[in-house]
């Protein structure tokens, strides 16, 4: 049997790391037993790159760039360890593709800088534009110059981290998407999210300093009214290319 794909979340609320599961399955399209899922809320286990064809890891509430003494417990417990595999997929160009904060750990781990200062982007839609480096790249290659893509978070990349490719940009975030080596990916948007599970998030965290509280009925309507299919496309192309998924 091929290797699975060993997703890492950090979401401690159940219905939103279920839904982030469910969706990166969905748009990924493989199989329950080509994933194998960690809550590292929960825990972390001892893990073993050589058992997996590839790693994705999800967003959620907590921040790279926050001091320790403002990250949650379970943040303080997984990160180091996170830290440490992340920077030996990067030596070993294992395939890996993050989302939001994976992007965040995947910049922290090459050096570069991620805060709060510039670049947050409140739960929406935003046109994400491709560049010319992603004319030649495997999972880019033929797909729409500019689409949409729902993104939604506190911090980011201040600039290009070391070593790595810029792929895509937006106005308000130009560092959406980078490669690092041949297979190191990461996205500041979220490829796996549509309309309902921004909604689903937007509740989830309408008093986590994200946007306004009483602007969440709109940002919900807002997300609602769009058609967002290139990023699903791309994890796709992921899943195809590292997994063994449906290819066309």
């Amino acid at each position: 049997m091929p290797k699975p794909c060993l997703l890492l979340q950090l979401r401690p609320e159940d219905s939103a790391a279920d839904d982030e599961y469910f969706a990166i399955l969905r748009a990924s399209e493989l199989e329950r037993e080509q994933m194998v899922r960690v809550r590292m809320d929960q825990r972390f286990p001892d893990l073993e790159l050589d058992d997996y064809a590839a790693v994705i890891v999800g967003g959620g509430p907590s921040n790279v760039s926050n001091p320790d003494a403002k990250k949650y417990d379970y943040q303080l417990e997984f990160e180091p360890k996170l830290r440490l595999l992340v920077a030996e997929i990067v030596r070993r160009d294992l395939p890996y593709l993050g989302a939001c904060y994976g992007l965040g750990m995947l910049a922290d781990v090459l050096g570069g800088k991620v805060g709060s200062e510039n670049y947050g982007e409140s739960p929406g839609a935003q046109t994400i534009e491709l560049n010319e480096a992603a004319d030649d790249d495997p999972l880019l290659r033929g797909l729409p110059r500019t689409f949409r893509a729902f993104v939604g978070h506190k911090e980011a990349c201040q600039a290009v981290p070391p070593d790595a490719v810029l792929l895509a940009g937006s106005a308000g975030c130009p560092v959406q998407m980078i490669r690092v080596g041949q297979h190191v990916y990461a996205t500041q948007f979220h490829p796996e999210l549509d309309g309902n599970g921004l909604a689903l998030r937007i509740e989830t965290y309408r008093h986590a300093g994200y946007f306004d509280p009483a602007e969440a009925d709109y940002l919900t309507e807002l997300g609602h009214k769009e058609s967002i299919t290139v990023p699903m496309e791309i994890l796709r192309r992921f899943g195809a290319r590292y997994l063994g998924g449906p290819a066309r």
